[in-house]
């Protein structure tokens, strides 16, 4: 059975795009450091990559970023880190996450690297623990509102009034649809309930959380006649604050009746399970749904009245607050308040019936909300079309990609495009997003279907204005975008040295990096009789040589670079390697530098604790950053656990051959 050295689990609530750009990352950041890692993922289509018991035994550390349960309990007594999925969304985060879980076996090296900021994290917030509860359980719920929404806005294709038999477009087909929608829509808030229960208080929660959530959709049934409380009476449900509310509740008391029942013997454990928690978790849960349903049907009505107050306030007050949520981070929590909320509208609108007002305002917010999340891939679509020439070549096809994301509702596809450069690109995607959800309002467009994308415009009521709100603001926003990247691009043309005039866009390098390979270690680049006496003293001598060589143009910038990485997380690795990178504007082309010194380079922190005799240091131009610089720096952390390649360079003082032995594996 294969051993890792690191082993992880990603979960984010829908399971869609951040599950596997985490994983993604994590790899990435493993392979850096020279390090095996099994990452598992928990999508929309289950677990997948499944860790084994030994597994688990055998890894070293572990790196939970998940929005969801991921049972990490599976992982109790290991050294462990656990965050949300939006803290490894990048290589760069994804490694000082790696640091931090090899730091906290005490691994005293490697919590040298991690900052003071990531120690205080250490421990997971309050405010995550409840995060990752409430999206355990919008997880599960929507798929009951996408399965729901879509079939019953399917069924109005045979007219608005088809599932009604006493009306004129009458379609019995269309009724089953809308019947069977229905129920899928009516499973929303029990389902919600229920599975942030289960995250809490796992099983045994399931019971009194669907207890809850049912309570919340129907409240305390009240007889009309007498005004006492009468179970053949009707009540007023609080709906989707309600599942919350009673979906933790539910958590928490069985978690409190854990402790009540602890004394009991051990024979009793299958009482306690079929008989004990659920009885008295669904009394006490029930009565306390009960006893609350007043003040929280007050509150939903609350809340209610205050969207709607937005939108009386003006389409451009409700739209740019949906849009700036939408695209503020593109599938993380601020975007699923912003969904969310809209499909708990959509499903009063349903509810509500055709031609009410709280149809019409509940499926013109719905509406709002699918522009602003449809519109940031669509920004970066347009933008590697216009402007290609300003883009690396992999940006240019995941730009491409994003078209479909975008057009099907998946907004995470542009999340790599705003991490690169967070100022301006966020503000753009906001704004992009922020015009298409005010056009959608003033256009007065309907959509029943709370997720599809383009998939569900037939049944969406003025339509062709909807594409039109959505193109405008992707196009405003790919001019932005694309005047942002034309004027990066010509920063970083001025920053080259003029002997050095740039031929083509930096991206042709990206296209390209197998032919170029051998060119990356020269054999002038290679010194195999260096004395130094510190880290810092190794990385000034690559620096200033990068500059001797034509490499770069400030070496002190490039310095500067090399400590910020040093500060992220040592990039000492094991045997006495190291692979140092710095990137930088002041680096003009990709290059490698090797440094040999047989005495051991002190104080450089690695893995193994031993001295640093070859360090194999990477200068990326920050036009490259994490394209080229990840495809060679992988290269080369995976040439380290070739034994046979590391006899070779450290063993050998031919400059030549040392350089032939590095290019070949960079091919």
């Amino acid at each position: 059975m294969a051993k890792f050295d690191i082993i992880a689990a990603t979960g984010c609530p829908t399971g869609i795009a951040h599950t596997f750009m985490a994983k993604e990352a994590l790899e990435k950041a493993a392979a850096e450091r020279g390090l095996t890692i099994k990452v598992e993922t928990h999508g929309q289509v289950g677990v997948e990559n499944e860790l084994t018991k030994s597994e688990i035994a055998g890894a070293k550390a572990v790196v939970v970023a998940a929005d969801k349960d991921v049972q990490a309990e599976r992982f109790a007594g290991k050294p462990m880190v656990s965050v949300g999925v939006s803290k490894a969304l990048s290589v760069e985060a994804a490694g000082k996450l790696i640091d931090r879980a090899l730091a906290a076996k005490g691994d005293d090296t490697v919590a040298a690297a991690a900052d003071v900021e990531d120690e205080v994290e250490e421990k997971e917030s309050i405010g995550h623990i409840i995060y990752k509860h409430l999206m355990n359980g919008v997880s599960h719920m929507l798929v009951f509102v996408v399965a729901g929404g879509v079939l019953t806005a399917v069924s109005f294709l045979w007219g608005i009034t088809s599932f009604d038999s006493t009306a004129s477009d009458y379609n019995s087909f269309a009724a089953m649809l809308k019947i069977i929608g229905g129920i899928a829509m009516n499973l929303m808030v029990p389902v919600l309930s229920a599975y942030i229960a289960e995250s809490i208080g796992k099983r045994p929660a399931l019971v009194p959380g669907f207890v809850a959530g049912m309570i919340a959709i129907q409240g305390l049934p009240v007889n009309a006649e007498t005004g006492m409380i009468d179970a053949g009476g009707a009540g007023v449900g609080f709906g989707f604050l309600g599942g919350i509310v009673g979906g933790f509740l539910a958590g928490y008391v069985i978690l409190l009746l854990e402790k009540v029942f602890a004394g009991l013997p051990k024979n009793l454990d299958g009482l306690k399970a079929i008989f004990l928690y659920p009885l008295f978790s669904t009394a006490i849960v029930g009565l306390v749904m009960l006893g609350i349903s007043g003040p929280m049907a007050a509150i939903n009505t609350a809340m209610m009245d205050f969207l709607k107050g937005l939108s009386a306030s003006g389409a451009v007050v409700l739209g740019l607050a949906i849009g700036c949520m939408c695209a503020f981070d593109m599938g993380g929590p601020v975007n699923k308040a912003a969904y969310v909320t809209g499909t708990a509208m959509l499903t009063e609108a349903l509810a509500a019936g055709v031609g009410t007002d709280t149809y019409n305002f509940g499926t013109n917010f719905m509406a709002a909300v699918s522009a602003a999340c449809i519109v940031p891939p669509l920004i970066t679509t347009f933008a590697v079309v216009v402007g290609k020439k300003y883009f690396s070549q992999e940006d240019h096809d995941a730009g491409v990609v994003n078209l479909i994301l975008g057009c099907t509702h998946i907004t995470e596809g542009a999340i790599p495009f705003m991490t690169k450069n967070i100022w301006p690109v966020m503000p753009i995607m906001m704004l992009g997003s922020s015009i298409a959800s005010i056009l959608t309002i003033m256009f007065n467009v309907h959509d029943p279907a709370p997720h599809g994308g383009f998939l569900v415009l037939p049944v969406v009521e003025n339509g062709p204005l909807w594409v039109l709100a959505i193109l405008i603001g992707a196009v405003v926003g790919g001019i932005l975008f694309v005047a942002f990247k034309k004027y990066d691009f010509e920063k970083n043309q001025k920053a080259a040295p003029a002997a050095k005039p740039v031929e083509a866009p930096k991206a042709a390098a990206v296209e390209t990096p197998k032919a170029e390979a051998a060119d990356f270690v020269k054999v002038e680049n290679v010194f195999v009789a260096e004395d130094f006496a510190s880290r810092d003293e190794a990385l000034s001598f690559v620096s200033n040589q990068a500059v001797k060589a034509g490499i770069a143009s400030d070496a002190d910038a490039v310095m500067n670079a090399f400590l910020a990485r040093e500060a992220e997380g040592t990039t000492g690795m094991m045997e006495g390697f190291a692979i140092p990178h710095a990137k930088s504007d002041a680096i003009t082309e990709a290059a490698v530098i090797v440094v040999k010194d047989e005495c051991g380079v002190t104080g450089w922190d690695t893995m193994d604790g031993a001295p640093v005799n070859v360090a194999i240091a990477l200068l990326i131009p920050g036009a490259q950053a994490g394209t080229t610089h990840l495809k060679i720096l992988s290269k080369v952390a995976e040439a380290l656990m070739d034994e046979d390649f590391r006899a070779t360079v450290k063993g050998s003082t031919d400059a030549a051959e040392i350089a032939k032995t590095i290019n070949s594996r960079l091919v």
